[in-house]
This record gives C-alpha cells, structure tokens and sequence, in this order.
C-alpha cells in the first residue's frame, strides 16, 4: 500500500553556510503560500529535499501524474525549486522495496509501451539500511528484469530510470518537472521595476525575483496617445511576472502633460533621454516611499539609442537608487527565449505601443554628453513634473 506525496529538490540555498535556514524557512512559507489553494497540504522538510504531503488522505491532486500536474507546476514556479517529482511513498522492508519497484516499472510500460530500457538509481539516507546504494540498484533492476522480460538495461540512455529513496519512509518515482531555480523570493530586499510593455522588462523582473527579490512595478500611461489595451497589456505582463515573484503593486503613472511639455519644449534628438531621466526619478519617489531598495529595468547595452554607455550614464545620475540591469549583457534573442519560457511572450508582441515609442525621437543623439543633457532640459521644470507624475498615481493590487 502507497500514498502519493510531492518531493521538491532544492537548488543553491543548499551552498548557503550559517544563514542557510533562513532561506530554507521562507522557500517553506512561500510553497505553503503558493499551495494555499490546492488543499490542506503539509510542506516539511528532511535532509536536502522538501516533501508536500495530503494531510486528510483523499485529495484528488494527488491522484495521479496527471492530477498532480497543476500542483507540480505552482511549486516548480516557486524560486529556490530545481524539480519537482510525484512520488510514491511507502514503508516495509527490502521485500516491500522489490515488490513496489517491479508494480511502479509495470505501470510506466502500461503507459509507454515504447519503452524497452530502464535504469536503477536509489539514494540511501537511512543509514542504518543493510544495503548500500549500490546493492539497491543491482537487486531492484534484477527483480524488475526478472518481473519484465522484455526490458533490458541501459545506465546512459535509458528510456525511464526508477528512482528508489531509503528514508525513514521509502520512496519510488521515475519523472521530474524541472523548476525555476534560483533563490526565495522575499530573501534579497525589494526592488521597483519600470515595466514597459515589451519584451524585456517583464524578463527583468523575472530574473530579478531569481535572485530572491520582491517586486512592485511602476509603468508611465500616456493616455490617448497609447490606449486603454496597452495598459491593460501592461496588467497582464505584471500578473505573469507575479505568478513567480508573489504578489505586487502596479503603478500606473499618468505621463501624458509631461510627455507632452517635454515635446514641446526640449530638443527632439534628446527627447528620449530626457523622458528617462524623467521616469526614473518619479520612479525612484515611488521606490522610497513603498520601501524599495532599487530600481528595475529592461536595458541592454547597445540595444537602442538610450542604451549606450553615454546615455545609461546620463540617465543613471538624476537617482541615488541603485538601478539592476539582469539583461544587459544579453541579446535579443536570449531575452525573447526566456520570455517564451515564462509565458510572456505572446502578451508582450501584442500590437498596442507605450509611451516610449509613442513619442520616440526621429534621430535620436546616441553618445550624448552632459552639454546636451543641460540644454535639453533648460525649459522644463523637472521638479514639477516629478512632483506632478507621482501625485497622478494609480495603484493596482496584482
């Protein structure tokens, strides 16, 4: 007799020295956060895995690796998570051992009657068990040969390999859903990510809450100029983003008078520029008064005329803030194949543009020195436009 209970495998954390329960802790609390709606689950955990099991005995989640696959998505989506596998637990001696391998091997061919090799591979954490690792692998693989005559063995390319756990429990599976990896969100500060609605500042954010990080996002609407669709493009963008990174909040800047005074009054060919020194300091207000420690954008270097080193210079010294870059060293279409990977791509491709390319300049200065930057800006009142961005805030809980 078995049970079905869900092993998650962590990644990194398990390097960490002194502070590694910390991050152990809240890679825990964010799974029983993401799980919250599945049941009620108990996640624990033992030696380097964490296990999520049915506390009542009867949740149909749990039924299958069919059942279990929307369960193995939320967690694999949890940072700190390598894989994730559907596991049967049981408990007996060796004889129990052999007799639930050759069961679990019968039930992967029942499934795939293609396959025709298999591997043994067993890891054995009750040291007190009789065999070693190694002698689980040769005497499971001979009863399941024994059970199955047609399959045969292949330790380098196998067509399923039977996973055996030697625990206080015992434990057999054969699939693993790979996950996300990184560090817990929550264990790396707070971040504010300018998010557009393009390709690469949602991938920004998702790398950025990798590496442990939570996130609100602050996103400029010009209204008429970019529609009501753009922003609601935008919306879908930060739900996908907080489908790893937890919740947050959207802000949503109304740019429109100043977009429009800086395109009446300041030099076209720095009208790009101008616009982002102008973002980021609403930004950064908007960071420091909902407690967070850095901004968040999109960038790569040389990627377009804002992008230069002349120019993300320029741009950085209107804030204090750091500003993360995740993407700057990659191209476009490493960006685009991450965006793909989370989901966001056919939203960010959807025909609606922001405000960025709702003004953008014909010929934009690419290596602007502080000269152009001076006499860009000498007719507007920067001050008042921070001032003005930031009262005409909307927020939205995603």
């Amino acid at each position: 007799m078995y049970t079905n209970v869900i092993l998650a495998r962590m990644g990194e954390i398990t390097l960490k020295g002194l502070n590694r329960g910390t991050f152990e802790n809240k890679l825990k609390a964010n799974l029983r956060y993401r799980l919250r709606n599945f049941g009620n689950l108990y996640v624990f955990q033992s030696q380097s895995r964490i296990w999520i099991e049915d506390r009542e005995g009867n949740n149909p989640y749990f039924e299958s690796e069919e059942a279990a696959s929307e369960v193995l998505k939320a967690v694999t989506q949890v940072f700190g998570i390598v894989s994730a596998s559907l596991v049967r637990k049981f408990n007996g001696d060796f004889e129990e051992i052999k007799k639930n391998c050759v069961e679990y091997a019968k039930e992967v061919l029942a499934k795939n009657p293609e396959y025709n090799s298999f591997k043994v591979d067993s890891r054995r954490g009750n040291k007190s068990f009789p065999l070693n690792s190694m002698q689980i692998c040769c005497e499971v693989g001979e009863v399941i040969l024994d059970s199955i005559p047609q399959l045969h063995v292949d330790v380098k390319n196998p067509d399923f390999t039977v996973f055996i756990e030697v625990r206080d429990d015992n434990y057999v599976y054969s699939e693993s859903v790979m996950g996300h990896r990184g560090l817990p969100v929550g264990t790396s500060g707070k971040g504010m990510l300018l998010l557009s609605g393009g390709i690469d500042s949602p991938v920004a954010g998702y790398m950025m809450a990798s590496r442990g990080m939570n996130l609100d996002a602050v996103y400029f609407h010009s209204y008429p100029y970019t529609s009501d669709k753009a922003k609601d493009k935008v919306i879908e963008l930060a739900k996908i983003v907080s489908g790893f990174s937890g919740r947050m909040n959207l802000y949503v800047v109304n740019f429109t008078q100043i977009q429009l005074d800086m395109y009446k009054n300041s030099r076209q060919d720095m009208l790009t520029i101008t616009m982002r020194r102008v973002m980021f300091q609403i930004a950064e207000k908007l960071a420091r008064k909902h407690h967070c420690g850095c901004l968040i954008t999109g960038e790569s270097l040389g990627q377009v005329a804002s992008q230069t080193m002349e120019a993300i210079d320029i741009t950085n010294e209107v804030v204090k803030l750091p500003v993360f870059r995740p993407l700057i060293g990659l191209d476009k279409e490493a960006t685009c194949d991450i965006s793909r990977r989370i989901g966001a791509f056919e939203t960010s491709i959807l025909p609606y543009e922001d405000c960025c390319t709702v003004f953008v300049a014909k010929h934009p200065r690419t290596h602007p020195k502080h000269a152009d930057i001076e006499d860009a800006e000498k007719n507007l009142n920067i001050e008042q436009m921070v001032i003005d961005g930031v009262n005409g805030t909307e927020v939205i809980e995603i």
